[in-house]
């Protein structure tokens, strides 16, 4: 036969046939398409402990951690930082300026409740920061920061609901808080945008609207969470944000730190969590499965798989100390003074950090010397 009519290629000749994706729907809008499909905010933070924050006005690339804005040693020293100590790099922003003069950065434990501050000359001076003591209950010794740090996702070049959603949010709140508000590269979950990250507490929340994040925040300062918005706090894995939404919601608890959280078990299907709620033990069942797939950015052209969580309790009184009841877990510290939540504006405060989460691994059960007030001592919050 001749070419063109069907026929087989002639013998020893290979084709190589590449099959583009379609180009995904630039209209789609990852956000939008979440509400519609009446997607649960709960349990939705990303688990993040420990940030570095730094001043760079943009604009930044898709991932920060190809940043072309960023010096080499920079990029470099911030991949280590979060292959080898879990530190998370977020290049921020004033809202509508542009920094002149030096850079401002900021390091924060959230399971230890501190931030510390610091400006450099120019962005070389990154790579020269000591993270080594990131993990210290007492920080790394820069200067203490004691004001909350309002962190609002735009970042458009990753995703375009993170600028459409993220910027009017942003600009509502610097007009009341011109100095804790900035805005944020990526913080995970662009389909909740507008997203708000609130440091060094770790609290998380999304889907707000300007007038909406002006209330939650003034709420959030006041010590409570606007739970209808609440997506989790970073400090703690998933399983215990479920485990936390569904005792906040049988209770009606809205304080930050009228909860604890304890991870007795996780498996493949299933986690059991202990939370210590009004004096009763609130041991919650969650059920691990994995939610229909779905786009989950606008950028994405194909549909994903993500897991999800459905959650049962039961209660008991909690024992007050270990030592009644060696078959309980207790928080492993006393009740935060009031309006502490994390947020030293309001004033100095006990168990800030929200360290009862199991971000930090220890034994819920073990026995160690105590002052004489029979109380475990939580790392020291910050104040003014």
């Amino acid at each position: 036969m001749s070419e063109g009519t069907g026929s087989a290629p002639p013998t020893g000749l290979r084709l190589d046939i590449t099959v583009a994706e379609p180009p995904p729907d630039r209209s789609f809008r990852c956000s939008t398409a979440s509400r519609e499909r009446g997607e649960s905010l709960v349990a939705s933070a990303s688990t993040v402990s420990r940030y570095l924050l730094i001043e760079e006005p943009g604009p930044w690339g898709p991932a920060v951690l190809n940043c072309r804005r960023l010096p080499v040693p920079a990029l470099e020293a911030c991949r280590d930082w979060e292959a080898r100590l879990g530190v998370r790099p977020l290049l921020i922003r004033r809202p509508g300026r542009s920094p002149d003069g030096p850079r401002r950065v900021f390091v924060v434990n959230a399971a230890h409740g501190w931030c510390e501050t610091t400006l450099l000359d120019s962005l070389d001076g990154v790579a020269a920061l000591d993270l080594a003591g990131v993990d210290s209950p007492d920080g790394i010794g820069l200067t203490p920061h004691g004001r909350p740090l309002l962190l609002v996702c735009t970042h458009g070049r990753h995703d375009a609901c993170c600028a459409e959603r993220g910027r009017p949010l942003a600009a509502a709140l610097a007009e009341r808080w011109p100095e804790e508000v900035w805005e944020s590269s990526h913080l995970g979950g662009d389909r909740f945008s507008a997203n708000l990250l609130a440091l060094p507490g770790g609290h998380c929340f999304g889907r707000l609207e300007p007038a909406e994040g002006v209330e939650a925040v003034s709420r959030l300062l006041d010590g409570h969470l606007s739970l209808d918005f609440y997506r989790g706090r970073s400090t703690r894995p998933w399983v215990a944000q479920a485990a936390e939404a569904e005792v906040r919601r049988r209770l009606g608890l809205t304080g930050i730190d009228d909860v604890a959280t304890h991870v007795v078990r996780r498996g493949r299907e299933a986690a059991v969590v202990e939370v210590v709620a009004e004096g009763a033990m609130h041991t919650v069942r969650v059920a691990i499965g994995a939610a229909e797939p779905a786009r989950l950015t606008c950028g994405s052209a194909q549909a994903s798989r993500r897991s999800a969580a459905r959650s049962t309790a039961r209660s008991r009184r909690a024992s007050p100390t270990p030592e009644a009841d060696e078959g309980r877990w207790t928080p492993s510290c006393p009740p935060p003074l009031a309006g502490s939540a994390g947020y030293p504006i309001r004033g100095p405060g006990g168990c800030s950090g929200g360290g009862d989460d199991g971000a930090r691994r220890s034994n819920p059960r073990s026995r160690r010397a105590r002052p004489a007030d029979g109380r475990r001592r939580c790392a020291r919050g910050r104040s003014p």
